[in-house]
């Protein structure tokens, strides 16, 4: 019995007890109640706070209404006992059988085992990353790279129709910076005062080349001008395919590559900056000043208002922003989430003032993350340089060296709004203090036992045809049972909080639960010496299986593999 099926019985109880007239509820009885695992052992298989919640609208005491929920909750199928602690607490036991019957239902379930459908029917576009596409992606873009996509893979899982997107800032002047860079590495001139540096920027003159040659050489009829627009053409389209392979070897994709240039184009319907200003003039939220075009975020809790085109008649990165917001909700996106740096804290007020400047409220349609810095240590010093971008440290670099697996599971479980140090040596060593060894090693060696289940001709179809959920009566059968009926719930709680560490700590406790019923000998899924294989055996490879669903299942939300051998 999972902790929704338990909810499920409870919400029967109360509406069976309204309406007999024993309880009366003026808004009516709740479609679920919390039910959550103890924190101690003993009080019983799950605890819900139900009757403390509805004691006041029903018009008695916590325990009075505690009384009468348990005296039907005893009755209940699958329901072996029900006690009533301290002013109104209910803890509930279920039957071996009924607690048991999940491992079943896990296997049955495979690759969609908790999913849930607490986020269906919404749209939600998840934008993270969102580098120049001028260099490499480096530390800083990694993490976003790992819980930017582990919290979309969540929302799927919690049944939102998910976009990751990564907005891809090519325009500006940064992108004339990154073009004189390779001018100057080919043709030997001085490299701009504001250009790129490192290895990769004469690598990157050397493909431009290749993909267009004589681009460097100039000619009659061919200027500065064309040169430089052809380079930053060409330029831009070999480092934005780095990028994407880079992200993909990082197991990380996405959706949509949109460009910001692209809200500038004549003819952009859906959320272009000309439309986007003509909509907030005509809500009233823009006004001239200075020469200035600015927008009044003041009214909806910003610190001051925004300029939206310079005195100069140039276009601000927050007119683009705007529209970029606007597309997206003509888009069809019900919530768009953002994934900024540790330097965009200022964002998060503007960003919010700007929804509701265009009509939206934004504690509906916007929810804007803050990730922390992250330091990579090496023998006690950290690392800072990159043998091809010189003074930053690549993602690519970095998923080699510590590889992709242990790289993003260190980073996704940890809040992203926690500053972050992660040593080399630490997360790369083979040992079960390193959270990503312990729990791949889980999954592996469920692999094994049934590898082994095999060799003795013990099948999974043979197993479940002779299934009998009862006889998995050990404590530590119950409590692996328990663990893993927690996962669809930890699923829909990291999708609505935006927190995939959640995932991967519960993955950690899961872990050390099934550890631990690995070494009981009551729990033996094996016959031992000439032992023939018994009920209870095939009933416990049910629950390897279903174990080693649920750890595969999870380490996939977070991007990881799930290895069968290590």
């Amino acid at each position: 019995m999972t902790p929704e099926q338990l909810s499920a019985t409870i919400v029967d109880v109360l509406t069976s007890l309204s309406e007999e007239g024993s309880l009366s509820l003026p808004d009516g009885v709740p479609t679920s109640v919390t039910v959550e695992r103890p924190r101690q052992k003993g009080h019983g298989d799950y605890a819900t706070n139900v009757s403390m919640q509805l004691a006041k609208k029903a018009g008695t005491n916590p325990r009075a209404l505690a009384e009468l929920i348990a005296e039907k909750l005893r009755a209940s199928a699958g329901v072996s006992a029900v006690e009533i602690a301290g002013p109104g607490f209910l803890n509930i036991s279920v039957e071996a059988g009924a607690q048991g019957a999940l491992a079943a239902d896990i296997v049955a379930g495979g690759s969609s085992y908790g999913h849930t459908e607490t986020l269906a029917g919404q749209k939600i576009n998840v934008e993270f990353i969102s580098a120049n596409p001028t260099g490499p992606l480096h530390l800083g873009h990694t993490r976003w790279a790992v819980l930017g996509d582990a919290i979309g893979r969540v929302l799927s899982a919690a049944g939102a129709d998910v976009t990751r997107e990564f907005y891809i800032n090519d325009r500006g002047v940064q992108m004339n910076h990154f073009a004189s860079s390779i001018i100057a590495s080919a043709t030997g001139a001085e490299k701009p005062e504001d250009g790129y540096a490192g290895a990769y920027i004469d690598e990157l003159a050397k493909a431009v080349e290749a993909a267009r040659p004589g681009i460097f050489q100039l000619s009659e009829g061919y200027g500065e001008g064309e040169r430089l627009a052809a380079v930053r053409e060409v330029g831009y389209a070999i480092q934005l395919r780095e990028q994407q392979e880079q992200l993909a070897f990082f197991n990380t994709h996405f959706d949509v590559w949109f460009s910001e240039l692209s809200l500038h184009e004549e003819g952009q319907e859906t959320g272009g900056v000309p439309n986007t200003l003509a909509r907030l003039k005509d809500l009233g939220h823009v006004y001239e000043e200075g020469g200035a075009l600015w927008m009044r975020t003041t009214d909806f809790g910003d610190d001051k208002d925004r300029v939206l085109i310079k005195s100069d008649g140039e276009l601000t990165y927050f007119a683009s922003d705007t529209a970029y917001y606007l597309n997206k909700r003509a888009r069809g996106f019900d919530h768009c989430i953002y994934l900024l740096g540790a330097d965009h804290h200022g964002y998060v007020g503007r960003l919010k003032a700007m929804a509701a400047c265009v009509g939206d409220d934004p504690a509906k349609t916007l929810d804007v993350l803050i990730g922390q810095l992250v330091k990579i240590m090496r023998d006690g010093a950290e690392v800072k340089l990159s043998k091809r971008a010189g003074n930053i440290v690549t993602l690519h670099e970095l998923a080699e060296e510590i590889g992709v697996d242990a790289l993003r599971y260190s980073l996704a479980r940890y809040p992203a709004d926690s500053p972050l140090t992660l040593d080399i040596a630490e997360i790369t060593k083979a040992s079960n203090d390193n959270p990503v060894y312990y729990v791949q090693y889980a999954h592996a060696r469920t692999c094994r036992m049934i590898a082994n289940a095999t060799d003795l001709g013990m099948t999974l179809d043979d197993a479940l045809a002779t299934f009998d959920p009862s006889l998995l009566a050990h404590d530590r059968d119950g409590d692996l049972l328990r663990a893993l009926a927690d996962f669809p719930r930890v699923v829909a709680s990291s999708a609505e909080l935006r927190e995939p560490h959640r995932v991967a700590r519960y993955l950690e406790d899961t872990a050390s639960t099934f550890n631990k019923w690995y070494d009981t000998k009551e729990c033996r899924m094996l016959p031992q010496g000439d032992e023939p294989v018994a009920p209870a055996n095939l009933a416990r490879l049910v629950l390897v299986h279903a174990t080693r669903t649920v750890i595969r299942n999870g380490l996939d939300l977070l991007g990881v593999t799930a290895p069968e051998r290590m």
